[in-house]
């Protein structure tokens, strides 16, 4: 027998979360309370969506300004770590959720909520990133997900399921892509996008300017970074949030940040998506070059290990694990040096670093230029290869004998 009484419901205004709202009242008969954060998705998503989630049939609905928090505690230990799913994925969904779902899950605990719900597909990786989430913030919670649970098997059926309702959406069958945004990226899903073989439509593309639209002259931007963290554009401090958004207009205007991608889900299946990341692809460009300046060849190789590994766990929701705290922590430390200003430039859809500068660099003119100086001694060179060459040498060694005593 049910006895869910009260349903706290991660709520976008999107298709799948505005129809999941009269559906648990529909098949639960409870309670539902629609929790939104604002984790820079824009203005026009929010807009209204108190009205719609109420006359949706919410009985209540929370949104929270989390943008400080996702920018600060979360996209800049990533810009720190250097993750990337896949070599192209910059991570903008899967890094949001466990936020959503860490401040989804409060709401519930402080409102009396007996379950958790959202609006993830079964197919998906979302589901695992929630709930997964859920386990570390609020584990005696229950968890219902429609899309495990309904008779709907398509967009399609859930376009028609809020037209039964009177519900409104944005969605329809002609257009039918799927987008997820915040302060971060877009991502874009369905559709024409489904088949790989298909090209990406240009309509889908929101963030970022078209290559061939972008100025004919290329443009530069400077990134400080202090101790690991974004702190200046083009030499001028600014907020974590205000950074960014800053950032993401200027690569925007470019055309940076648009990657196609088929990758490999969690859940065991290849999909194909298409992302923009205007502003955290300027960043993390201009980070790689900081750490290339200040870093020794181990700490930067080993890092660069260990990234993969974060990109992973990230990608596959496991934020609120001893491990990821774990590597912040190595990040964080070897972050410490990460002090100075990258300038970029930007030109159709490319960019490539053109100053590097930092009090904390490794790199010394006087060892490095081709002019003989007393920093370094050439004549050593011979005693390091003839060291380092010595298994090699005693392999060959061993190898000529063996062919000698064939020969006789």
């Amino acid at each position: 027998m049910n006895n869910t009484k009260k349903v706290a419901l991660a709520y976008s205004g999107g298709l799948d979360t505005s129809i999941i709202i009269p559906w648990l009242k529909e098949n639960y008969g409870c309670q539902v309370v629609a929790v939104c954060g604002d984790i820079g998705q824009g203005g026009e998503e929010l807009k209204g969506l108190r009205q719609k989630a109420l006359k949706s049939g919410a009985s209540e609905f929370y949104v929270e300004d989390m943008r400080e928090e996702f920018v600060t505690q979360y996209l800049w230990p990533l810009v720190r770590s250097g993750g990337v799913y896949e070599n192209k994925y910059l991570l903008g969904t899967s890094i949001a959720r466990p936020l959503l779902a860490k401040r989804q899950a409060e709401v519930a605990l402080r409102t009396g909520c007996d379950a958790l719900s959202h609006g993830c597909t079964g197919k998906g990786n979302d589901q695992v990133r929630f709930e997964l989430t859920y386990m570390a913030i609020a584990p005696e919670l229950s968890v219902i997900a429609p899309w495990r649970e309904w008779d709907i098997v398509s967009r399609e059926d859930a376009i028609a399921y809020a037209a039964a309702r009177n519900i409104p959406i944005s969605q329809t069958t002609r257009k039918i892509y799927s987008r997820d945004r915040n302060i971060w990226h877009i991502s874009h899903e369905g559709g024409a996008l489904e088949d790989p073989a298909n090209a990406a439509p240009d309509e889908i593309w929101m963030l970022t300017r078209s290559p061939r639209e972008a100025p004919d002259k290329p443009g530069k931007v400077t990134i400080g970074f202090r101790k690991g963290s974004p702190v200046s554009v083009n030499g001028v401090e600014l907020p974590a949030v205000k950074l960014l958004e800053k950032l993401n207009k200027i690569g925007g205007v470019h055309g940076i940040g648009r990657i196609d991608l088929v990758e490999n889900r969690f859940v065991g299946m290849k999909s194909r998506g298409c992302y923009e990341t205007p502003g955290g692809t300027l960043l993390m460009a201009a980070f790689r070059e900081l750490e290339a300046l200040t870093l020794d060849r181990n700490t930067l190789h080993y890092k660069q290990k260990l990234a993969l590994d974060y990109a992973e766990l990230v990608y596959n929701g496991f934020w609120f694990t001893p491990l990821r705290i774990a590597l912040d922590g190595f990040f964080t430390s070897v972050s410490d040096v990460a002090t100075g200003e990258v300038t970029l430039k930007l030109y159709k859809g490319n960019l490539e670093p053109v100053s590097r500068t930092s009090p904390n660099s490794l790199y010394s003119l006087d060892i490095a230029s081709f002019t003989m100086g007393a920093e370094y001694d050439q004549k050593d060179a011979r005693g390091f290869i003839k060291l380092n060459g010595l298994p090699i040498a005693v392999r060959a060694g061993l190898q000529s004998r063996k062919r000698g005593k064939k020969k006789k």
